[in-house]
């Protein structure tokens, strides 16, 4: 019986530590582990506002698709197939009233065709239809028709001494869609440069976290030195006092740093579209060897490769022809419509065509202004104001690269130097603090100065990682600015940005 209950002890141990590992496998499984490329595929894929610009992306792409299909034959039959009326009419050619009731079907086939070069419209149009109609003429007798109808011809209709609309719209949806693809590009790099800065910012947090447990442990250790010298009477009350407070203080912070990593976390799920009851954790090295930057290059990549350059060389383009719009307000033009073909009638379907007539039509308007008051030489000059705004914009925008790329350079020169500054702190920040450690462990040191070098450690720990991960989005920043990545020593196609992974 003692060995059974023995068995069954040990087998309720081993179920206890399978449930107890799976649990733990369980946490560590809803951990996600993430590295910085991987955070940047989680935007790729989830992120809200590269969502919203592949929408408008394709609004356009779904646009100019449909321009070019209105370019191709359009085929289109209406039917009418009862219509029915019984009226009472005047006939001016003798004279007289007479009631006329009818009865009619109707269908009409109709392609057409746009001419892209010339803004035309030719149609070929085809009118097939059946009547029964009866007229009693007031005072006299009574007379009907029962006929099959067929009207054919071929119909063009050409604007005159005016702009080409079509070619004009569908240059305008290509420059919207490439505008697009730009936006969608820049969406990109700015995804880059955001996921970056959400990454340090969780990374520096669970950095901080660190420093604050470190913190709290040697705090922790301080704290029972003075105990046990205040029991054994080799120190003051006081100091316990003070020892207490500090450790007081190191909790406080450690939980701080604890809210301050959940909020980062929050925010970096938000913005990667990730679920946000998934908990995670970021890896990254941030130590790394500067890399050398060339300015001219970096000047010359940028002017040559900025897509917000070829941004505003779209608004020019679309400025201008704003004002090709403009000036077809009251603008002489004319209109010519040709239409030839054949209609053929006859109380039997098969026998329509034998006694055809032809109907040819010839029709030529023109749209002559007088007097506007000065309104269209006015709107002129107000678009041509716009079109002149818009080059100096591009020009402005060259400007600005230079200016945003030279600011970024020194910006990396000065990271270097405050790395250099902010490593040599922390080593002095140590060695004092272990100095002054074992001063207080000796008793030469009260418990408030200890708190001031450990403090002085924390802070020189976090300036030191802060420095770097300001150098690194420096340097990101620097490859966006000039589209050229240093590091790789490789030009970022802006071509390949448009394509999605």
């Amino acid at each position: 019986m003692e060995m059974k209950n023995r068995k069954k002890k040990n087998w309720s141990c081993r179920s206890l530590l399978v449930l107890i590992l799976v649990f733990c496998m369980t946490g560590l499984q809803a951990q996600e582990v993430l590295t910085l490329d991987r955070a940047l595929q989680y935007a790729e894929t989830g992120s809200p506002d590269l969502k919203r610009t592949l929408l408008n992306r394709e609004r356009y792409q779904k646009s100019l698709e449909a321009q070019r299909a209105s370019l191709k034959s359009q085929f289109s039959l209406d039917v009418s197939p009862v219509e029915y009326s019984n009226t009472r009419r005047f006939d001016q050619r003798t004279s007289q009233w007479y009631t006329n009731e009818s009865f009619s079907s109707m269908g009409t086939f109709r392609v057409q065709q746009p001419i892209l070069v010339t803004d035309g419209t030719l149609s070929l149009i085809d009118q097939f239809g059946w009547q029964n109609s009866t007229s009693i003429i007031t005072g006299g007798g009574e007379t009907g028709s029962k006929v099959f109808t067929n009207n054919l011809y071929l119909n063009l209709n050409q604007p005159l001494f005016t702009y080409n609309r079509t070619k004009l719209e569908l240059k305008e949806l290509e420059l919207n869609l490439e505008n697009a693809n730009i936006s969608y590009a820049i969406q990109r790099l700015n995804l880059e440069k955001n996921v970056t800065q959400f990454f340090y910012n969780v990374y520096l947090a669970q950095e901080n976290l660190k420093i604050a447990r470190q913190e709290l442990e040697n705090t922790q250790k301080s704290y029972e030195i003075i105990n046990n010298k205040v029991d054994a009477g080799l120190a003051a009350k006081e100091e316990l006092y003070q020892a207490e407070l500090n450790l007081a203080n190191s909790r406080s912070s450690l939980q701080n740093s604890e809210v301050t990593l959940a909020n980062a976390k929050d925010q970096m799920k938000i913005y990667l579209g990730m679920d946000l009851d998934e908990d995670l954790v970021v890896l990254t090295d941030i130590s790394s060897d500067s890399v050398p930057v060339d300015l001219s290059k970096a000047i010359e990549q940028g002017l040559n490769s900025r897509m917000e350059i070829r941004q505003r060389e779209i608004d020019i383009e679309t400025s201008l022809f704003s004002l090709i719009q403009t000036k077809s307000q009251n603008e002489f033009r004319g209109e010519l419509n040709l239409a030839f073909g054949f209609m053929g009638d006859n109380e039997k379907v098969n026998k329509i065509f034998d006694n055809t007539t032809k109907n040819p039509q010839v029709s030529l308007s023109f749209n002559i202004p007088l007097f506007d008051w000065g309104e269209r030489k006015a709107r002129i000059a107000a678009q041509e104001a716009s079109v002149q705004t818009q080059e100096l914009n591009l020009e402005e925008e060259k400007r600005q690269i230079i200016i945003d790329i030279r600011q970024t350079y020194r910006n990396l020169l000065n990271q270097l130097n405050q790395i250099k500054i902010a490593r040599q702190n922390e080593i002095n920040a140590r060695l004092t603090y272990e100095i002054n450690l074992e001063r207080y462990e000796n008793g030469d040191l009260t418990g408030m100065d200890l708190n001031l070098y450990q403090a002085q450690l924390t802070e020189s720990t976090i300036s030191l990682a802060q420095a770097m991960i300001n150098y690194k989005l420096e340097l990101l920043n620097l490859k966006i600015q000039s589209l050229y990545d240093f590091e790789r020593k490789e030009a970022v196609i802006p071509s390949e940005l448009y394509l999605e992974n």
